[in-house]
């Protein structure tokens, strides 16, 4: 009985040290869920988050992505009038010219509904219903602006050298040189056909009437303000890219995939350095790639499919190596029983055994590497990527920012609808021995 206890008092102990151990260890862990997170609210400043926050700014980012402006702009030096679209010369009315809510005159009545209008002459007046009447003289003293009195708004910016009104009707500016008045509009303007074309403003009947499809398709193809061609090629050169890269990557991976397989390669050497390879290439970002590519060989699309094709060799060799590593030795040797060649014995024995992965995994890349094509033709100049870089740059036509982010979600549907497709159609038939 004596013995019994000794031995069972050990165990007691070892179960309790045990038990103690989980729950120092299961108290410890939301201890450090706690550490990181204060760690995080004072590194990342979450606490002034909301300082930086401007309600504004984003506003206006939000209603430019689904609107348009048009700017009409008085110089206050000559006294000449310009009225354009988005203020660009491409959507430029032609002199003398004006949309109906524009009244030119040696005084211009811009109406922007809702009682407000601005009159743009040698004196500025804005009447803004419920607030007053807001007067101007620019001048080589500064703007000269008469406000109503009470405290000024904060839809109102006044200074000596500028005077900004924005209300939900507009915006209007004044400088000592220059006044002009924007007004919103919901849709893209210009989208189809710009103003010089003779099919703007033609309802879809009328188009459908005239006939002239050939012209019609021309004039919305080569359309100078959101160059529907240009936007085109851009996206097939993104799908070339991802393309190239992916299918590059996959030629080149296999035969070194055989060279990492230990089934397959006996030398211990030269499998260790296909690895370390293969850890090389993946272990460096694609990005980082790009970049370096894109010193050595200059900017272009050819720069990013290399970078792809880089990156995806290092990775497409570690998954063709294990598939390679884990294949029936049964088959192989059955096609060695025929006397085949151990060309013959890789070509029916194995291929066929590791072409449903390959597939799907390469398949499944070239989705993948159409979204990274996308930053990547950032960085080289090439593709839908660079229009993208270039829009949000200018900070200036949001919409055509809104334009090629659906075009690329569009894309991308496209590609793994059609990735998805081909893989089911092709490791099926894999699968059935055609």
């Amino acid at each position: 009985m004596t013995d019994l206890t000794a031995a069972t008092f050990p165990a007691q102990q070892t179960a309790s040290r045990s038990f103690r151990r989980k729950r120092i260890a299961s108290l410890a862990a939301p201890v450090l869920i706690l550490v990181y997170l204060a760690y995080v609210f004072f590194a990342f400043d979450v606490a002034g988050l909301g300082d930086r926050i401007s309600v504004s700014n984003m506003k206006t980012l939000v209603a430019d992505s689904y609107s348009y402006k048009t700017h009409v702009a008085r110089d206050n030096r000559n006294g000449e009038m310009e009225i354009a679209i988005e203020g660009e010369r491409k959507g430029r009315y032609a002199p003398g010219t004006s949309p109906d809510w524009v009244t030119l005159g040696e005084t211009t009545l811009v109406e922007l509904g809702d009682g407000h209008a601005v009159e743009l002459g040698p004196e500025v007046r804005y009447d803004v219903p419920g607030y007053g009447l807001i007067t101007a003289t620019p001048g080589r003293s500064g703007v000269n602006a008469t406000l109503p009195d009470g405290p000024l708004p904060e839809w109102i910016n006044a200074s000596k050298n500028r005077l900004a009104v924005t209300t939900d009707a507009g915006r209007l500016t004044i400088t000592r040189n220059r006044a002009e008045v924007f007004r919103y509009f919901n849709g893209w303007e210009l989208f189809f056909f710009t103003l010089d074309s003779p099919y703007h403003g033609m309802s879809p009947l009328e188009l459908l009437r005239s006939g002239e499809y050939g012209a019609i398709w021309q004039d919305f193809w080569t359309n100078k303000m959101w160059r529907h061609g240009d936007v085109a090629w851009a996206l097939v050169e993104t799908i070339l890219m991802a393309f190239l890269g992916t299918f590059g990557a996959a030629m080149i991976a296999l035969p070194l995939g055989f060279l990492a397989a230990k089934n397959f390669s006996p030398l211990g050497g030269l499998r260790f350095a296909a690895r370390r390879l293969f850890d090389f290439l993946r272990g460096v970002d694609g990005l980082i790639w790009t970049i370096v590519l894109s010193r050595a060989f200059g900017p272009g699309p050819l720069t990013g499919s290399l970078a792809i094709l880089l990156t995806d060799t290092g990775t497409f060799g570690k998954i063709f190596s294990e598939a390679l590593e884990n294949v029936d030795e049964k088959q192989i040797e059955g096609i060695a029983s025929t006397g085949a060649a151990p060309m013959q014995r890789y070509r029916f024995g194995v291929i066929p055994q590791i072409t449903p992965v390959l597939l799907s995994q390469v398949l499944y890349y070239l989705e993948s590497n159409t979204r990274s094509a996308t930053i990547i033709g950032a960085i080289t100049g090439g593709g839908i990527g660079l229009l993208l870089t270039q829009a949000i740059i200018t900070q200036k036509d949001w919409e055509e920012v809104s334009y090629y982010i659906v075009l690329i979600i569009l894309m991308v549907v496209a590609m793994d609808s059609f990735s998805g497709w081909l893989r089911r159609k092709l490791i099926a038939g894999t699968s059935d021995g055609h």
